[in-house]
């Protein structure tokens, strides 16, 4: 059998070869959703930071609560070399675990073209880490908009940052997600504007479903398309006023709107996350199964 005649044996795959990918319609992205959770290292921030856990400790914790993937907070890594970064990505590896990504502080709401400059650099520094962990996104985040500045101004600094390192990311294969949290990224009518004004196929939202503070589903689902990741958050806040979140309720529009990826717990309540994360992971895991399951 030669390849057209087992392209025209499978349809999906002949649509996909005819096709030419655009963002952020890919042909793979249509159809039924393909759900993964995973854990985010910022759930456990303090002993992180304490160095009463380590980053080797979140990969043995994937396997125990049955999770696909580890979002990496690099806040509290001790280095950025090779012999701290590529040990974890075969620690990872041989515990079937993927480290698909990587959150990294940043801030593009920079005034002047010299604080850009730096910025591209430091965002294309942490792309070549990712690289090396084998991570395919990096959570990056926008700022907040300089008290001299306008929003419009600042949404040209950003999407202008993004472009270039998207050039960057996109030859090592890393996709970068705008996250909504807060500044110029307050709202998603915002994060969308940027992401579509980059429009490239390695620039998306990193969607956390606690950080739009009203109109929180609207909004929710209105990032869906562009959505590269979720944060799956305990609470939502609706105009003041903090409201559990309705997993179920996200999982639906997730489904709805054919999203491929991974759900990433990240916790931040009260509760110490040793007891917290296992029974949240576990919540995680049955809510987006039923949905998979239909």
């Amino acid at each position: 059998m030669n390849r057209r005649d087992l392209l025209k044996s499978f349809p999906a795959l002949a649509a996909l070869a005819g096709a030419r990918a655009t963002f952020p319609s890919d042909a793979a992205s249509k159809g039924k959703a393909r759900l993964r959770t995973a854990i985010c290292a910022y759930s456990f921030r303090d002993a992180l930071k304490k160095k009463t856990m380590a980053y080797d400790d979140l990969v043995r914790l994937a396997v125990e609560l049955d999770v696909d993937g580890l979002d990496l907070t690099v806040y509290w890594f001790p280095s950025m070399t090779e012999e701290f970064l590529l040990p974890l990505r075969r620690l990872a590896y041989k515990n079937a675990v993927e480290i698909y990504s990587i959150s990294i502080r940043s801030d593009m709401c920079r005034p002047t073209e010299e604080l850009r400059d730096r910025e591209v650099a430091w965002l294309e520094r942490w792309v070549d880490v990712a690289a090396k962990l084998g991570a395919g996104h990096i959570r990056v985040f926008g700022g907040d908009v300089p008290k001299q500045a306008t929003e419009d101004q600042a949404v040209q600094w950003v999407a202008g940052i993004l472009k270039r390192a998207a050039d960057h990311s996109g030859k090592k294969g890393v996709i970068l997600g705008l996250e909504n949290h807060g500044g110029i990224t307050s709202k998603a009518e915002r994060v969308l504007q940027i992401v579509k004004q980059v429009d490239s196929p390695w620039v998306g939202i990193n969607l956390d479903t606690g950080n739009f503070h009203s109109d929180v589903y609207p909004q929710i689902e209105a990032c869906i398309p562009y959505a590269v990741n979720v944060q799956f958050k305990t609470e939502i806040e609706e105009n003041g006023k903090k409201l559990p979140s309705d997993w179920s309720r996200i999982m639906t529009m997730l489904a709805k709107g054919g999203y491929k990826g991974y759900l990433a717990l990240e916790y931040e309540a009260e509760e110490d996350p040793a007891t917290a994360v296992p029974r949240l992971t576990k919540q995680l895991n049955e809510v987006a199964r039923k949905q998979i399951r239909g």
